[in-house]
């Protein structure tokens, strides 16, 4: 079934659009964060503690759990259960937010004990720890769908299209969340309830591909290339974990991965504010300037995918990308106080961005060589969970940093520093896989003998 063009594709967009939709509701209020403060009593604060506890659970043990869960039980069933996940924790969110719940009694009591959170923050936040839940294991359950409708095809392609769709999901709600609340009168619940309609979609649109993936199912067993009962061997079983654990290429991998992702995720939530000091602007205005970023990001990494497929050279692609990544923090630390200017900082934004579609575009596929299926949705949640413990730990130390210095230079040069590291993990990587022969520098497609 995956020869046909037109099924792969069509899974890709069933599956993207789960992931477009998960990124438009985990920043729907983010536009609106003035509002949510005069509307429901919250501070700068309060909405950084509820921003935080999308990841609180997963740091805790979840995504270990649901790497378990997605290669014991497979991807369909992981996939229904992450959606509705997601739907759960929207719900609990929008009750949470509703100006019916604040009336009741089991609000008033919320709001009795741990007062520097509203009632309506407590409720948010545990929506969203349940929805991050979800949300983090969808991430891992596409990339495992991706890999096995995509073996020995366009699987880098695959990957970059579905990050540079999700990707576009910031985007398109940062313009939708304001222009929906505008419209209701200033409504929080209206642009969050708009979002969660779209989870709702999402859910379906898994339950439609549990079908193709079961039928897809059926067609291997038909051709002698599975079986519908495993055998021992192949048989997931969680003493597997042992073996990603004591995986050399894994912790390579992961530490690679936690390296580059903590230069780039917590410096977007200080960049507005550095390029506004840097450059003497206003936030509007810098907000519009690092805008380009994540745009660029988004064109090129499928570009990048399709290179990967026909020609190859993951592995040098991760070195590059960690290169550029560090020269960009070092001009950000050096060039751009000196010289001040908006073209040399959309300059110096733009080459990040093109890192940020090499590293992303190299590293996922790249994951299903070194790793062996039956325990692939393991290891990929393994990852997001040392990446996770990073995006948590990270943004607090820059936090602390720009508190005791007063100024965004040594921060820069910390982003600059997991550049370093983040080369020296991408050299060992590439070591590795020549001594090994994993494949990380060939191509993806495989050409089937005539």
């Amino acid at each position: 079934m995956n020869d046909n063009p037109v099924a792969r594709w069509s899974v890709l967009i069933l599956v993207a659009l789960m992931m477009f939709f998960a990124y438009m509701f985990v920043d729907v209020m983010s536009p609106l964060k003035s509002l949510v403060e005069t509307s429901l009593g919250w501070n700068s604060g309060v909405f950084g503690t509820y921003a935080a506890s999308e990841y609180i659970l997963n740091v805790c043990g979840f995504l270990l759990i649901a790497g378990v869960i997605l290669d014991k039980l497979g991807v369909r069933f992981s996939g229904v259960l992450a959606a509705g996940l997601m739907v759960l924790g929207a719900a609990i969110k929008f009750v949470g937010i509703s100006d019916w719940f604040q009336t009741t009694s089991f609000a008033a009591w919320l709001g009795s004990w741990w007062t520097e959170m509203p009632a309506s923050a407590k409720m948010a936040s545990l929506g969203f720890m349940i929805f991050g839940c979800g949300c983090e294991m969808e991430g891992t359950n596409v990339s495992k769908i991706l890999a096995k409708w995509f073996k020995g095809k366009e699987m880098a392609l695959a990957m970059g299209l579905e990050m540079a769709i999700a990707r576009l999901g910031v985007f398109a709600v940062m313009w939708i969340a304001p222009i929906i609340s505008n419209h209701f009168g200033g409504s929080i619940i209206a642009p969050l309830g708009f979002c969660g309609a779209l989870l709702v979609i999402g859910l379906i649109n898994f339950i439609i591909f549990g079908v193709m993936d079961r039928k897809f199912d059926s067609q291997l067993v038909e051709a002698g290339l599975a079986t519908e009962e495993k055998s021992p061997e192949d048989e997931f079983h969680v003493s597997d974990l042992g073996a990603i654990f004591k995986s050399k290429m894994f912790w390579i991998v992961a530490l690679l991965c936690v390296l580059y992702y903590s230069a780039i995720f917590p410096f977007q939530r200080y960049a507005t504010n550095f390029l506004e000091e840097t450059l003497a602007i206003d936030a509007a205005s810098a907000a519009r300037l690092f805008s380009c970023f994540p745009i660029l990001a988004m064109v090129l990494t499928p570009v990048l995918g399709g290179f990967l497929d026909r020609v190859g050279k993951g592995a040098t692609m991760l070195m590059i990308g960690s290169v550029v990544m560090l020269a960009c923090h070092l001009c950000f630390a050096f060039l751009l106080p000196a010289f001040p200017s908006k073209a040399l900082a959309l300059t110096i934004i733009v080459i990040l961005g093109v890192s940020f579609s090499l590293v992303p575009a190299a590293l996922w596929p790249s994951v299903p060589k070194i790793i062996d299926e039956k325990v692939l949705g393991s290891a990929y949640c393994l990852i997001f969970w040392v990446q996770n413990i990073g995006l948590c730990l990270v943004p607090l130390l820059i936090g602390k940093l720009r508190e005791g210095t007063g100024s965004y230079f040594v921060p820069m040069l910390v982003f600059a520093s997991f550049g370093v590291l983040a080369f020296i993990f991408s050299v060992l990587l590439k070591k590795e896989d020549k001594k090994s022969g994993y494949g990380l520098e060939l191509p993806n497609i495989v050409k089937k003998e005539e």
